[in-house]
């Protein structure tokens, strides 16, 4: 079995649940370790897998964010059509954690309602997640704000277009806290942990809990402090170059007997 993306460790096996159990799982029986980056290594390493047995290749996800952001990819959405011409600020919004489900998720509909109404120039964007318990969590709160766009979830070209036109980007997927700071987002995320702690470390990403008050307040700093802003807009992203596909056929290459390995990814300094 090869793994790809092995190594990410939040250190919490009820969060994000089930990922976090998954792939400690994973790690036990896999042959080869495609691991997005060095701490994700120094995470398999500390498992006591081989050093041979892991190659560090950068995420795959940067690969495809990268090859479909240079793609012009029209809005299904007239309403999406029409903000990308205004030029106004856009806070882009994906939720669906089950360990946010329930009052925390409805805090975090209070807390854009807040937001709605402090910032009326700004759009908040929110591709509603298919499962009626995020939807009935957060749509009473917003629903009828003028500036509030909720739309069914986007294919992927669409969703890298809104990402790549968005001012800040408030998330607690996985995904995407990889994918906005490779287009300069800042990425403010609503989890006390997270598996992909490199761009808090780099500074591109800032956890932020799932408190209302904290959300608000945070999104708001974020919104009037241009310094804060150009630095989170302006980090490392430490998660590839968009070359893991081709790291990843040269590790399979050696592990069947047809060729070598290339040189591992290294993420950037500033």
């Amino acid at each position: 079995m090869v793994h790809v993306e092995a190594g990410l460790r939040s250190g919490d096996l009820r969060s994000p649940f089930p990922e976090e159990a998954n792939r400690k799982i994973t790690s036990q029986i896999a042959s080869l370790h495609l691991a997005p980056t060095q701490t994700s290594k120094a995470n398999l390493l500390a498992e006591m897998v081989a050093e041979e047995d892991i190659v560090v290749t950068g995420n795959t996800v940067i690969d495809a964010l990268l090859a479909t952001a240079e793609k012009w990819v029209p809005f299904s959405d007239k309403r999406l059509e029409e903000l990308a011409k205004s030029g106004r600020r856009i806070l882009l919004v994906t939720m669906h954690r089950r360990e946010n489900q329930g009052d925390i998720m409805r805090g975090i509909g209070r807390a854009l309602a807040r937001i709605a109404e402090a910032e009326p120039e700004l759009v908040i964007v929110w591709p509603a997640h298919k499962n009626p318990a995020v939807r009935e969590s957060v749509l009473p709160a917003v629903e009828g704000k003028p500036n509030v766009v909720v739309t069914e979830p986007l294919a992927y070209g669409e969703f890298t277009r809104l990402l790549g036109i968005s001012y800040i980007v408030l998330t607690d997927s996985g995904g995407v806290q990889e994918e906005a700071p490779s287009l300069g987002k800042p990425v403010l995320v609503m989890r006390d942990n997270t598996e992909r702690p490199e761009a808090v470390e780099a500074g591109a990403v800032a956890l932020l809990g799932t408190d209302e008050n904290r959300i608000v307040m945070e999104v708001n700093r974020l919104l009037n402090d241009s310094a804060r802003f150009d630095a989170m807009a302006n980090a490392v992203n430490p998660y590839g170059d968009g070359q893991a596909a081709a790291r990843t056929i040269a590790a399979l290459s050696q592990l069947l007997g047809l060729g070598s390995r290339v040189e591992e990814f290294a993420a950037a300094n500033r």
